[in-house]
């Protein structure tokens, strides 16, 4: 699962950028807010990360200092200036790229997967992963899943689900962080709703849904991807 975090104050374009990544067949986290970005980009660990310069309570070179000193994560800055020091300056943040306003929300998807192949190991960018020595296997680019060798039918939000937890085998994943990977901040519905989504995905992917392996519950807090992933041979 490819994950990208939009930080960007203004809803629409923020509601507007995550329809066509989402179209583009990408994970959106998103937010408002510089701080709570940062604090997302440490937690969730985002393959790219979309950031307006222009934010309310932190400004967005801040954000950008301070997810570049924690990880090496690609950034594509939004700017509403478009002269010729404001390019160098964007540059001189050691952002990956830049997009002026306004822009063309297909030429921002196009930047994004030029953004990602370049940064992206081969071994990264196709094929399928296997987990618990082959119990589930994901073959991300062609949207299927199989469980213990047979072919498993799930729904929208049920695959969006599987694969935000399996992205990151054993950590705990909060009922907040999972309606935001699904359905985005954006969404109204109680986060319980994900026990739902969880208990019908349990049905189709557990060998015994009530004493599940493969999707735990971590009292409290949330649930984890329980399988390891398997590695190369």
């Amino acid at each position: 699962m490819t994950t990208v975090l939009v930080i960007e104050d203004e809803r629409k374009i923020r509601e507007l950028l995550r329809s066509y990544l989402e179209h583009d067949g990408l994970t959106v986290l998103s937010t408002e807010s510089g701080a709570e970005g940062i604090a997302l980009a440490a937690s969730a660990g985002p393959d790219l990360v979309l950031l307006d310069l222009r934010l309310p309570d932190v400004p967005g070179e801040e954000v950008a200092r301070e997810i570049r000193a924690r990880a090496e994560t690609p950034i594509l800055v939004l700017t509403a200036k478009a002269g010729a020091e404001d390019r160098i300056h964007c540059l001189e943040l050691g952002v990956d790229d830049y997009v002026a306003k306004p822009f063309s929300p297909r030429e921002v998807v196009l930047r994004v997967r030029a953004i990602l192949r370049r940064s992206q190991p081969p071994s990264a960018r196709n094929g399928s992963t296997s987990f618990g020595a082959g119990v589930v296997v994901l073959d991300e680019p062609r949207h299927r899943v199989a469980v213990r060798g047979e072919a498993t039918d799930l729904t929208h939000t049920e695959w969006q689900l599987l694969t935000a937890l399996a992205a990151a085998p054993g950590r705990v994943f909060s009922r907040f962080e999972l309606i935001n990977r699904t359905r985005g901040y954006e969404f109204d519905g109680y986060e319980r709703t994900v026990d739902s989504h969880i208990r019908n995905l349990r049905q189709k992917i557990e060998a015994d849904p009530h004493r599940p392996e493969i999707v735990q519950t971590v009292v409290g807090v949330g649930y984890r991807f329980a399988l390891d992933r398997d590695g190369p041979g």
